[in-house]
This record gives structure tokens, sequence and C-alpha cells, in this order.
């Protein structure tokens, strides 16, 4: 068994790919912050919703270089008394452009602070989840006796 076959390091691995986005998209709108008429781009957190219909994860055709691949592939009913679940052509790493932010003179939508903001949350969200994803793997190592 290996940790792709348990389902919370598989999230916890979406997870990260999803930060590591977000920050790629983050970084452009602060380099962008004067280029006329560039408008901010932010990723939509994928949802348990998607996750259940097994689209977590799953390639973004958003047109954004380093795209999220990878899955563990779609929820599956393995017992007759399982709920079955509808598969979804949706992904859940969409690009969102409409970010709240008026145009300024120039036409640049990109406010520099709320992206700084972003950008340190982001980092921050990372971190933890990171974090978490380390110590589960430890508890497996203690359970597994390898732990030194």
């Amino acid at each position: 068994m290996t940790t792709s076959d348990v389902p919370l390091f598989s999230m916890l691995r979406t997870r990260m790919r999803w930060h590591q986005d977000r920050q790629k998209l983050l970084a452009e709108n602060v380099a962008n912050a004067d280029t006329p008429h560039y408008r901010a781009r932010d990723l939509r957190a994928p949802d348990f919703e998607s996750m259940m219909r097994g689209s977590a994860g799953a390639s973004a055709s958003t047109g954004v270089s380093g795209g999220a691949g990878g899955s563990s592939g779609p929820m599956r009913v393995t017992n007759a008394r399982h709920i079955a679940v509808a598969s979804s052509q949706g992904t859940s790493f969409d690009v969102r452009r409409d970010t709240g932010v008026r145009a300024t003179p120039d036409g640049n939508r990109v406010n520099l602070e709320d992206e700084m903001l972003k950008v340190a949350q982001n980092q921050m969200d990372y971190q933890a989840v990171t974090g978490l994803y380390q110590r589960s793997l430890g508890l497996i190592r203690t359970a597994l006796g390898k732990r030194s």
C-alpha cells in the first residue's frame, strides 16, 4: 500500500497542488500590477461537492501553464449498500477573472494590497496543509514502528 492509496493523502496533495497553482496566479497578478488592461485572476477553491463527483485534482483546462494534473480517480461504489455518485465533467481548479476590483484609468484591475494579502494567506494555508501531511506520515511511521 502506498500513500496514494490513502484518501487523506490524496486530498492533501490535491490541496497542496491547488495552493501552488494559486501562488503562481497571484504572483502573475503582482507582477502585472502596472500593466494596462491586465485583469487579476484567482483560482476557485476545490469544494467537497466536486470531490464527490470525482473531479478534484482533475487536470484543469484553464489555459494556465502548470495546471494541476493527476488524480486519485473518481469515487466508486464498492459495495451494494453504498450511495452511487454521478460523474461530472467539471474541474475544481477554475480560474476566476472577476475579483471584484474596479479598473484604474489605464484599465488595470489589480489591487496590489489585496493581492499581497492573498499571497500571505495562501502561504499560511499551504504551510498548514504540508504540516498536516507531515504529521500524518509521522503517525503512519509510528504505527509501523519505523520512527527513530
